[in-house]
C-alpha cells in the first residue's frame, strides 16, 4: 500500500471530505492546505513534510512513524543527527529482522 492510498482510506473511514480535512491541516505559515494538495497527496503525486504528516496522523489516528517511513522519511525522533552511527546501526538491524 503507498502512503497516499493509507490516508485516504483513513479519512474515508473518519467520513471526512478532502476538503474537511484540508481545512484542518496547517502549513507552515498557519493557513490550511488547498484541498487540491490534498489530492495531490493522496494520489501519490506528492510528498508531504515531516510536520504535515504528524498532522495527518493525529487528525486521522494513525501511526506518524509508519507515515515517516512510507513516505521515505525518517522519523524526526530517530534522525541520525541525534544518534550515535553504532545505535543507528543496531537499530537498522533490529528492524530489518523484525520485518521477516
Amino acid at each position: 500500500m503507498a502512503l497516499g492510498d493509507l490516508i485516504r482510506d483513513a479519512r474515508k473511514e473518519k467520513g471526512l471530505s478532502q476538503k474537511d480535512l484540508a481545512a484542518r491541516l496547517r502549513n507552515r505559515d498557519g493557513e490550511a492546505i488547498s484541498p487540491q494538495y490534498l489530492n495531490d497527496i493522496e494520489l501519490n503525486r506528492r510528498v508531504p513534510p515531516s510536520y504535515l504528516l504528524d498532522q495527518i496522523a493525529h487528525k486521522l489516528e494513525i501511526d506518524a512513524d509508519a507515515l515517516h517511513l512510507m513516505s521515505g522519511q525518517v522519523p524526526p525522533n530517530v534522525r541520525p543527527e541525534n544518534h550515535p552511527p553504532e545505535k543507528l546501526t543496531a537499530a537498522m538491524k533490529a528492524f530489518r529482522q523484525k520485518l521477516r
